[in-house]
């Protein structure tokens, strides 16, 4: 029986590893993997959709489905969770100290739709009070000037929106003080360098970032993994297939991550760190599915509708493939 061959563009993680080296194989389909950083996925996928199967931005997976273009399709997979409190840089001379320094000041972002920044400014919101129209925003490319949104924007009046002056790094005004901060999920060079102008809002952000979790039960959701309707159209079966073959990698992932014969990543105290994320997140912290998810993806949903990104409460059940949302029994 001849399999279905579908290109596949994602970051080379863990969870989908066993996908790539043969461990896992969808049922009737050959993936042909294209490692690639996420920018660059992104952008050629909602662009030109280039690439039958792909990682996409949550974000720019609900504009595409409140716009109805480009067609894709999600199941719930999850190849990229992350909590953004970390995700805040400040200038040292700017005087901000806590989050509500923020309101009326100049901030630096990669671009509007992100969904690190969807996730930033519905916590500013919703923890200290920091409307994104309290904000003047400034969208360009961090460390190379010209860049631009990977869909077009149809944002409030309320939202001031401008570009970065042509030439201009994000990275280079926020360490001259033309920015007074930067939100965005790559830490500026300037910060990784150890430049005395630059700073995290919470330099203490893995304690931040678990009192969050605690209160809200919320571990961010990135990305998703998106289908082209063309391709579901005339093989429906492939959703329902992928999903089971993405849960499985996501199981061996997470089997190898436990094992302590020898550490899965380069990291001398991974199973403490382990240990320690257990503790805070639950032994099943990464989970795929609908059921698992939901209150992290209506609290995305809510977001984007404040934020002007999308018109439609959409319910959750409405973004992804139907075969996903149930198993069967026999």
């Amino acid at each position: 029986m001849t399999r279905l061959r579908l290109s596949f563009a994602a970051a080379p993680y863990d969870r989908i590893m066993p996908l790539v080296d043969g461990r896992v194989s969808p049922r009737g389909i050959d993936l042909i993997y294209l490692p690639q950083v996420v920018e660059e996925t992104f952008w050629r996928m909602a662009r030109y959709q280039e690439y039958d199967v792909a990682e996409f931005s949550l974000s720019s997976y609900l504009i595409a489905r409140d716009r109805g273009e480009p067609r894709l399709t999600a199941v719930p997979v999850f190849p990229s969770r992350m909590f953004r409190h970390s995700a805040i840089y400040v200038n040292t001379h700017a005087g901000i100290r806590e989050p509500r320094d923020l309101i009326g000041r100049r901030v630096g972002i990669p671009e509007y739709q992100l969904t690190a920044l969807l996730w930033v400014r519905g916590i500013l919101a919703d923890d200290y009070g920091v409307r994104p129209e309290d904000i003047e925003w400034f969208v360009g490319g961090e460390e190379r000037a010209g860049r631009r949104e990977k869909l077009p924007l149809h944002l409030p009046p309320t939202v001031r929106l401008q570009a970065i002056p042509e030439g201009t790094t994000l990275n280079d005004l926020l360490v001259s003080g033309a920015l007074d901060a930067l939100i965005a999920p790559r830490a500026p060079s300037a910060f990784l360098h150890g430049h005395p102008a630059v700073t995290r809002l919470f330099p203490n952000y893995p304690e931040v970032e678990a009192d969050y979790y605690r209160r809200t039960r919320i571990f961010p959701i990135m990305h998703v993994v998106v289908i082209r309707d063309d391709i579901l159209e005339r093989f429906p079966w492939v959703a329902r297939n992928l999903y089971e073959a993405f849960e499985q990698a996501r199981q061996l992932a997470f089997a190898e991550l436990r094992q302590t014969a020898a550490l899965a990543a380069m990291l001398p105290w991974l199973p403490a760190e382990l240990e320690r994320t257990c503790a805070i997140l639950g032994d099943d912290y990464w989970p795929y599915g609908v059921d698992a998810n939901r209150h992290v993806l209506e609290t995305a949903i809510r977001y984007a509708v404040e934020q002007g990104l999308i018109r439609q409460h959409f319910a959750v059940e409405e973004l992804f493939a139907p075969s996903t949302l149930e198993g069967f029994v026999i």
